[in-house]
């Protein structure tokens, strides 16, 4: 028995009718509202029915027939084909509890308190906007020909320059790998070291739950190792893990605690890391934005046995939507790094390098620094003027860190809280496991705009009071 159809044709559309058939017939195929098997009406009746040209119906039918939605055949005449059914696509929600799941929360927005965002206050749109312009006319002017796969020349000369003027670090543009965030670089350091599965790495406790997890996914072991006012303890390090091979360290403003490490421990991790051969990769996630007094030199700065992997980016400092971030390789593994990007994990395109370029060459981004941490500091103070008469706070970084009583629901708070637009982080998920986290929260200051500070403050503190 023929199937009957019920397409609906508009002859006033731009769309020509042979594919507003064609489309119509593919999505009743892939909705199940045509079976397999199902029979179709010849293109002479369908083109009768439907008031068009006959060539008009063939020419849908033989474009679905190439995509072997339909079969033709003179004895039995045209049928779905038949083929295995096919779930409808749809994204899925994460599982409960899953790392995805945890990531989407932690990165949904915006909303006041989200941390690792920066304020919409003082981004720079419309000279980005106008910048970004000018790279795509630029990039589309090129020959269409692979880019450098280490990054354009161009950014990777302005970044060598920044890096000697504001972070201490002497390098060349040829050390320098363009990356896609911190995630890109940190993914790229692993793949050049290559460790064996199991190998030990230290990782700080607390610290950041993404990289943690990466670790994870390298079938790496990982070693908690403390954390206090003076940065990671090494020494707790050589006595838990004295054979790591890797130290992932974040020593300008530890993620979350904010403490610097005191200049004893950097050059106790150097030696250690020299001694044990074994590597360091600096997280350097929020370059020189410190909001009192100037941000102590990299890591980098002080290596002299090339044993430190520096990773920067712009996220935190212009855009996460970037997804620009930097590796600095040491000389010896130079070479490397730009084989593995060549071959595994190249830069992004070049229109969003070569506007970063012009906004760093052109002064702009010294002077956007510059003005955002004016903002930030005076939104750091507003926080502590709102949350210090009435709980245990105190800026870390870009953060004000707000520490609840023990056995405290970190999660349930951060969870009440979403519904009224606000974002705190649960300090407990920047811990290795649940038995040594302590419940807080961190509020991040570039999310929280002063006219909104009073008010969102106000009803944060009516939700712990009520869950604790």
């Amino acid at each position: 028995m023929v199937k009957p159809l019920r397409l609906k044709l508009d002859r006033s559309a731009k769309t020509p009718l042979a594919e507003q058939i064609h489309h119509g017939i593919r999505t009743a195929i892939e909705n199940g509202v045509l079976a397999p098997g199902a029979r179709l009406p010849s293109w002479q009746d369908l083109a009768a029915q439907l008031g068009v040209a006959r060539g008009t119906v063939r020419s849908a039918y033989e474009k679905l027939s190439s995509a072997q939605l339909i079969v033709a055949a003179r004895a039995t005449g045209t049928h779905v084909s038949d083929r295995p059914s096919l779930p409808a696509r749809r994204d899925k929600a994460p599982a409960p509890g899953s790392f995805m799941e945890m990531y989407q929360e932690l990165t949904a927005g915006p909303a006041i308190f989200q941390m690792g965002v920066p304020s919409r206050e003082t981004f720079p749109a419309t000279l980005l906007a106008r910048m970004r312009a000018r790279a795509v006319r630029a990039e589309a002017s090129r020959p269409a020909i692979y880019p450098d796969p280490r990054g354009e020349l161009d950014l990777r000369r302005e970044i060598a320059a920044y890096l000697a003027l504001a972070r201490g670090i002497e390098c060349t543009p040829s050390q320098i790998i363009i990356t896609s965030g911190f995630s890109g670089g940190l993914g790229l350091a692993l793949q050049v070291l290559g460790l064996e599965p199991r190998r030990k790495v230290w990782m700080e406790e607390p610290g950041f739950p993404f990289t943690r997890h990466g670790l994870g996914l390298a079938r790496l072991s990982i070693v908690p190792i403390a954390v206090d006012a003076d940065g990671i303890d090494v020494d707790d390090g050589l006595q838990r893990a004295p054979d790591a091979a890797l130290a992932v360290v974040t020593p300008g403003q530890q993620a979350p605690l904010g403490s610097t490490l005191s200049l004893a421990r950097r050059t106790r991790l150097l030696d250690w890391a020299m001694r044990a051969k074994a590597w360091v990769i600096e997280d350097d996630y929020l370059s020189e934005l410190q909001l009192k007094g100037r941000a102590t030199p990299a890591l980098a700065s002080l290596d002299r046995a090339g044993r430190v992997i520096h990773v920067g980016s712009f996220s935190k400092t212009i855009s996460p939507a970037l997804r620009l971030g930097f590796v600095v390789a040491p000389p010896a593994l130079a070479s490397r790094f730009a084989e593995t990007a060549a071959c595994l994990a190249p830069a992004p395109g070049p229109a969003v390098q070569l506007a970063t370029a012009d906004f760093m060459r052109e002064g702009h981004y010294l002077r956007h620094l510059r003005r955002t941490k004016r903002a930030y500091a005076a939104q750091a103070d507003a926080l502590l003027k709102e949350l210090c008469p009435r709980t245990n706070v105190a800026i870390a970084g870009l953060a004000a860190t707000l520490r609840l009583p023990d056995g405290a629901p970190d999660l349930a708070v951060a969870k009440e809280a979403a519904s009224f637009g606000l974002a705190p982080t649960p300090l407990s998920l920047w811990y290795a496991s649940a038995a040594s986290a302590h419940p807080g929260l961190l509020l991040g200051v570039a999310t929280s705009p002063l006219k909104r500070i009073e008010a969102s403050c106000e009803r944060l503190l009516r939700i712990i009071d009520r869950l604790t």
